[in-house]
């Protein structure tokens, strides 16, 4: 993948890592807009190439009275809408075949969730779009056997396919992540650290899905010194009240001391290699 494939991305000579960055979910228009407007500012000054993340819908809750969306078509349109805005791309995940084109109509780049990625018509079908495919690896699966999903990618006639790594499986309710495999699947494609998934809780009796939050910084700067190509985290203003995965999210009010030091660390990782 090449990041000027990826349109309205600024600050692509900047020599930093890119950033995947947003809310879990759509909860409405305001949010979505605040958000983005918050993070923009943070990535401009920083020249940190930014693509606002959010889901239009969440079809992978633990439980069937958890939140899900706000329509499909309504989160669509904020996604459009942000984009519109403040000139920036965006980045969604689908979970059926269908999704793919419905979400390529408004979005500037799909992606596949980890625990779909070895869903073979569903990756070819985001391929087929000829938007830039993020590919979550599998909680389950080897930073190896990525280079058999970025194949599909490429066998369906789309160069344009990252990688993105959210942990793996450390017991039944823990997640840990196994740097020896970023640069192992940069051999694939660009890889991609997510710093708040990556610290989830998962699988708890209660149905919600806990977090370290408070890791979130230690996990970030051992991706950007393992030379990962970019990151992925979620934010809020209010990661309490999110309506899905306030318990990893990252408060908004935090990002910008965040980055400020991701941004050194890189800086000197790069100088010295």
């Amino acid at each position: 993948m090449q990041l000027d494939k990826i349109p309205q991305l600024k600050h692509t000579n900047s020599n930093n890592f890119f950033l995947l960055a947003g809310p879990c979910a759509i909860e409405g228009e305001d949010m979505a807009l605040r958000i983005a407007e918050k993070v923009i500012g943070i990535t401009d000054k920083l020249e940190i190439p930014y693509v606002f993340k959010g889901s239009f819908k969440k079809a992978n809750r633990s439980r069937i009275d958890s939140f899900t969306g706000i329509g499909d078509e309504k989160a669509l349109k904020i996604l459009r809408k942000v984009s519109e805005t403040f000139h920036v791309p965006t980045v969604t995940d689908i979970h059926e075949v269908e999704d793919a084109e419905k979400a390529a109509a408004y979005v500037d780049v799909l992606q596949i969730p980890a625990f779909l990625v070895r869903q073979t018509d569903l990756v070819v079908a985001a391929a087929k779009t000829g938007k830039v495919v993020n590919l979550k690896k599998g909680q389950f699966m080897s930073p190896e056997s990525m280079q058999h999903a970025v194949k599909k990618v490429s066998d369906s006639g789309n160069e344009q396919a990252m990688i993105t790594d959210r942990g793996t499986m450390f017991g039944y309710q823990d997640m840990i992540v196994d740097f020896r495999g970023i640069p192992t699947m940069r051999q694939f494609a660009p890889t991609v650290l997510d710093v708040t998934h990556s610290l989830q809780q998962p699988n708890q009796s209660s149905g919600v899905t806990g977090g370290r939050p408070d890791m979130i910084e230690t996990i970030a700067r051992a991706g950007i010194v393992t030379g990962v190509d970019g990151l992925f985290m979620e934010t809020h203003f209010d990661p309490a009240n999110a309506k899905s995965d306030g318990a990893n999210m990252l408060h908004l009010d935090h990002l910008e001391k965040l980055l400020t030091n991701l941004v050194a660390i890189r800086k000197t990782v790069v100088g010295l290699s």
